[in-house]
């Protein structure tokens, strides 16, 4: 039986620290309003994906939900962050 850890296999997938990870996992959860998706399924849907970087964790619920892998309702997108322009070129 495969003792690992969902975060683990995030950690392991995308090449980065176990809290990263853990941060990715439950802000794919926040995106969603109630129903908040399993650590698991959210792992399983990543991984199906095949995704080459990190996405971000919005993006990632945004999929779960249109394809139907976890059809409650999202939160709103979290705001663009935007670079200020330079002024003092």
């Amino acid at each position: 039986m495969d003792k690992t850890k969902p975060f683990e296999k995030i950690a392991a997938q995308f090449q980065v620290s176990k809290e990263s990870a853990k941060y990715f996992l439950n802000h794919v959860q926040k995106s969603f309003k109630n129903e908040k998706p399993s650590h698991q399924l959210i792992v399983e849907f990543v991984e199906k994906q095949g995704y080459e970087f990190v996405p971000t964790p919005y993006d990632v619920a945004s999929a779960m939900n249109e394809s139907g892998a976890w059809t409650y309702d999202l939160n709103s997108p979290p705001p663009a962050v935007v670079d200020e322009e330079d002024v003092y070129v």
